[in-house]
């Protein structure tokens, strides 16, 4: 078989397949050696031998050298051609990867690769450069659900934090297969990396959020919290939350697509991390507003959250002090949400249960939202963006109203 034949030589099956470790070292006569890794403690002695702080150094001689650079060559990786290669099998047709024994697993792990490679601001934005930034947003539409969820990862990567790359994602209609994999994809874990890859698309990105609300975006995320995941529940509450505190505006919309009543029943989740979302959002909904119209127009609906806020004060009303410090948080929420709606304090707080000995004094609630959607990696470009979405609060947002 000529493996040269047509515009998709075998080049790409040996790009696909080498991942891990061996995609970063260098082929040839350093291979052996790249196996086992470089001799770090052989370079140690080396420089001790070579550099002890007296005396003049002494040229290298063609031998010291050739293994010197060897050894440090073994763990260089040229970050760029890497990623050229990469995009070269993401242009590849998945038909021609297939005839040449490229797995749906080994397109997952040069994802995996990439992914590592984009965390860097800028080899994220130079992805765009080198071509590989459409084949990627293809690749969200892939028939494997397992390479439709990594994209989204590698899309939420690019974009976190980082308003070139989010514009270049806008420009070239990245929002619109996202949006459909969150909304309707079969595959739930698809569609949890979908949502995450849009919480990071639309963070501080006005024309992002703009977007997302006509394209019926509240109405996928009132879908999400009807789910059986909580992975997925937890996601689309802090995205809640996050649009909520940018844009309190949409607070209106929120409640009248009936999202109280869905965060309620939320309220009383046995996992921990939704009960407490869910308290979040039904806060930030009360916020500012009267008390009878707090958390719903419909006294049944406000009725059923004095029940649900009842009952778990009852249930944190009999824990040991070890249950009790575990659920710190949901225990002020708890407090705050009650005098939000009912202008009077808690039973908890009456009981001594909002702060606890030796507790700090209370505050307001958690800011939770805002650490979801911040990368450690880039945490440097959030003061900034943070000034920019407080200046754009004080634009009216576009609204939509209930979907069909």
């Amino acid at each position: 078989m000529d493996d040269q034949k047509g515009p998709w030589p075998r080049l790409v099956t040996s790009i696909a397949l080498r991942r891990g470790a061996c995609l970063r070292k260098e082929e040839g006569r350093r291979k052996d050696m790249a196996k086992e890794g470089p001799n770090w403690d052989g370079l140690l002695k080396w420089s001790i031998a070579h550099s002890d702080g007296t005396g003049n150094p002494r040229n290298l001689s063609e031998e010291d050298r050739k293994w010197f650079m060897e050894a440090m060559q073994a763990q260089t990786v040229d970050v760029v051609k890497r990623m050229k290669e990469i995009t070269l099998v993401m242009q590849t047709p998945e038909n021609v990867l297939e005839e040449q024994g490229v797995t749906a697993t080994d397109i997952e792990d040069m994802l995996d690769e990439l992914q590592e490679h984009v965390e860097s601001i800028d080899n994220a934005n130079d992805l765009n450069s080198i071509g590989g930034l459409t084949p990627l947003l293809n690749y969200l539409r892939n028939s494997h659900a397992n390479i439709r969820a990594k994209a989204a990862e590698v899309v939420s990567t690019i974009v976190q934090n980082n308003p070139k790359s989010q514009q270049l994602v806008m420009d070239a209609n990245g929002m619109e297969p996202l949006l459909s994999n969150f909304s309707s994809d079969d595959d739930v874990t698809v569609r949890t990396k979908a949502l995450g890859a849009i919480s990071s698309l639309i963070r501080h990105n006005k024309p992002g959020v703009a977007a997302f609300r006509l394209a019926n975006g509240y109405a996928a995320l009132k879908d999400a919290l009807s789910s059986e995941s909580v992975r997925f529940q937890r996601k689309a509450l802090n995205l809640i939350e996050y649009l909520m505190e940018e844009n309190p505006n949409d607070c209106h919309v929120i409640t009248e697509l009936g999202f109280p009543r869905i965060m309620t029943h939320l309220a009383t989740s046995e996992d921990a991390e939704v009960r407490e979302a869910a308290l979040r959002g039904l806060y930030e909904l009360t916020k500012g507003k009267p008390v009878k119209t707090a958390v719903d127009n419909t006294n049944i609906e406000d009725e059923k959250l004095k029940q649900v806020l009842q009952e778990r004060i009852n249930d944190i009303s009999l824990m040991s002090s070890e249950d009790l410090a575990a659920i710190r948080d949901e225990r002020q929420l708890v407090d705050s949400l009650w005098t939000a709606c009912y202008n009077e304090p808690s039973s908890l707080r009456e009981k001594g249960l909002v702060v606890l000995p030796g507790e700090d004094v209370v505050g307001p609630p958690p800011d939770v939202a805002s650490k979801v959607f911040v990368s450690p990696l880039r945490g440097s470009n959030h003061p900034t963006a943070n000034n920019d979405g407080k200046s754009e609060k004080k634009d009216a947002p576009l609204l939509l109203g209930p979907g069909p």
